[in-house]
């Protein structure tokens, strides 16, 4: 566990490791706060905040961030004074780092480049987590559940976001941070860090796995029906299952509502799918298509 105590206590990466404990903490606390509430609802009780049109914010807002703000900086000044700032030599253009990492922020984005092409990890999957967080307030049918904590009212709403944040997000940038070393390999915490460590990951697309070349005409094909049929279930499958168990939500919701969410859901959930191919089965693409008739468009997803 030595190299992992190393990568660890780093400079850099203390912050990172206070965010993981802090982040965990506070939604360990927002859930048992959910749940309490969800006891009181059911029992009939008023929930604090939830009838509320005047709230005070001095006593349980302002005070309190006054109170965080003073805390925080006491801390960052101890931290600045304890630790030394993680300031390398000069930038030397003939000597690339390695591994070269983006900053801790980016390297979520990073680690989907091992998984996805490269236009679709950096520009279309970071601009669908922008409209997708955009479209929130208008895709929210929801009256109920603000103001207070409460997961029984939002149970939906809040598992795709955590499933999303914390298990998606927050373990890409882990994996990119503590996991990934010299050339971008795959290192356990139990592992020295090779610079001349050589790894043949006889990776291969998903058409090749049944004899079909996936940049044949027929390995497109095959490779589209997969993303399409992919699609078309994650769109008709819940729509049947919440017209028979909960008609009243589709309704509510409109056509243009559901297809908005189910299109940013399985688009989401196409990620950890992704992961599990590369990481367990070493399958790289599910689809390539290079060209439509005379145009060259380079798609691989």
């Amino acid at each position: 566990m030595n190299p992992f105590i190393e990568i660890i206590t780093q400079p850099d990466n203390i912050a990172i490791v206070i965010m993981i404990f802090m982040v965990t903490f506070f939604m360990v606390w927002a859930f048992q706060q959910a749940f309490q509430n969800d006891r009181l609802l059911a029992a009939g009780l008023p929930v604090e905040g939830e009838n509320d049109s005047f709230v005070d914010t001095f006593k349980p807002l302002v005070r309190i961030e006054l109170i965080i703000a003073v805390v925080v900086m006491v801390g960052l000044t101890v931290w600045s004074i304890a630790v030394d700032a993680p300031l390398e030599e000069i930038a030397n253009p003939t000597i690339t780092p390695n591994p070269a990492k983006a900053p801790w922020y980016f390297l979520g984005l990073q680690e989907l480049l091992v998984y996805f092409d490269p236009w679709l990890a950096g520009v279309v999957l970071p601009s669908l987590i922008v409209v997708g967080l955009l479209a929130i307030p208008y895709i929210d049918i929801n009256p109920k559940g603000n103001g207070y904590y409460t997961f029984s009212e939002r149970k939906y709403a809040i598992m795709i976001f955590s499933f999303g944040f914390f298990v998606l997000w927050l373990l890409l940038i882990v994996i990119g941070v503590f996991f990934r070393g010299p050339g971008w390999l795959w290192y356990w915490p139990w592992q020295e860090w090779d610079h001349a460590r050589v790894v043949f990951e006889p990776t291969k697309d998903l058409t090749s796995v049944i004899g079909v070349d996936s940049r044949s005409w027929l390995g497109e094909v095959i490779g589209g029906f997969i993303v399409f049929s992919y699609m078309a279930i994650g769109m008709v499958a819940p729509y049947f299952y919440w017209k028979k168990n909960n008609p009243e939500l589709l309704s509510k919701l409109g056509m243009v509502r559901y297809i908005t969410i189910m299109f940013l859901f399985i688009t989401m959930m196409s990620i950890p799918i992704k992961m599990v191919l590369r990481l367990v089965f070493l399958i790289k693409y599910v689809w390539i298509l290079e060209y439509i008739g005379p145009f060259h468009i380079g798609i691989n997803f």
